[in-house]
């Protein structure tokens, strides 16, 4: 059973009833099904009633879910034929970063993500998601491959930031960042970057200068992490909850703004609830998109693609 998060548990209430129920008519014979259809239709209202009108705060835990698909299992359920490219051509490989050719219903596309762990020992292989200079010179290197046998790419998203340590600003990490978002303006195919769970500041940026940028549903993407801007604003991380409302990390706001296209529908209860539902529904969106940034000339693409970033911040008085 996926865990339980703290805004959820009147429905687990409901639900603990509801096999109370169960037990009580097979241990005795008596006949509960219409109670327990009640409160099987009770629950199921609340469920939808509640993930209708989340706040920030809530879409933030599931954002986190220790048990939300991956970058893998996203590919596993997306794509065929995926063949994983490795390193930087420097002589490393950043495994918070993965990426390679594949197919989607036949039309070959590279794809390239932030991974993250679903166990403290996948956590600390992948770095928990958060890339270092390696990993974006790797996904670059993957981005000009694309670009150059007129490959579409497609990024997935999920990382709390690029990776804050020593090493990484020994070995250039906004450098590696900036060149990325520069060369991303100029690729000459269409690009796609889905955030698909967390989407944190110039980490999530340095793969998502893209023709379209989408959002499922409970994810968000913000310039920083909700507790490290009460941290500044308040000096205290557990108004974290303010933080996100003020923020407007979530779809909805970002489309209002113009700073994604869209909104890719997950499962009621989250992405981890059902894996398929959401993948078809990512996988829908990006053959829709490639068909049609496909129809746009290169020029067009590029241009295009330049003033979608460039209106983004503008003031209007």
């Amino acid at each position: 059973m996926p865990a339980v998060l703290e805004f959820e548990k009147p429905i687990m209430d409901i639900q603990e009833k509801i096999e109370e129920l169960k037990k009580i008519s097979l241990e005795s014979g008596m006949d509960l099904n219409k109670e327990i259809e009640t409160f099987e239709q009770q629950a199921e209202d609340y469920r939808k009633e509640l993930y209708s009108n989340l706040k920030p705060s809530q879409k933030l835990q599931i954002a986190r879910h220790p048990e939300r698909p991956n970058f893998l299992d996203y590919v596993s359920h997306i794509c065929e034929d995926f063949v994983e490219l490795h390193g930087d051509r420097e002589g490393m490989d950043d495994r918070a970063i993965i990426g390679g050719l594949a197919k989607i219903d036949g039309k070959p596309v590279m794809i390239i993500g932030t991974m993250k762990g679903k166990s403290t020992k996948e956590n600390l292989e992948y770095n928990f998601g958060m890339p270092q200079p390696q990993g974006y010179r790797k996904a670059l290197r993957l981005f000009k491959h694309a670009s150059k046998f007129n490959i579409p790419i497609i990024t997935l998203i999920d990382t709390p930031g690029a990776y804050p340590g020593i090493s990484a600003e020994e070995t250039n990490q906004g450098g590696a960042i900036a060149v990325n978002l520069m060369q991303m303006a100029k690729l000459e195919v269409p690009v796609i970057a889905i955030i698909t769970g967390e989407g944190c500041s110039g980490g999530a940026l340095g793969l998502a200068v893209a023709d379209k940028v989408f959002l499922l549903e409970h994810a968000y993407y913000t310039v920083i992490s909700p507790e490290g801007c009460a941290s500044i604003l308040w000096r205290d991380a557990s108004k974290a909850s303010e933080a996100a409302d003020a923020l407007k990390i979530t779809a909805k706001d970002l489309m209002q703004f113009d700073i994604i296209d869209g909104e890719i529908a997950e499962p009621t209860g989250g992405a981890h609830t059902n894996y398929e539902e959401v993948s078809s529904n990512m996988k829908k969106t990006i053959l829709d998109s490639i068909e049609e940034l496909s129809k746009l000339s290169v020029k067009d693409l590029k241009e295009q693609r330049y003033q979608k970033f460039r209106k983004m911040g503008v003031f209007l008085g």
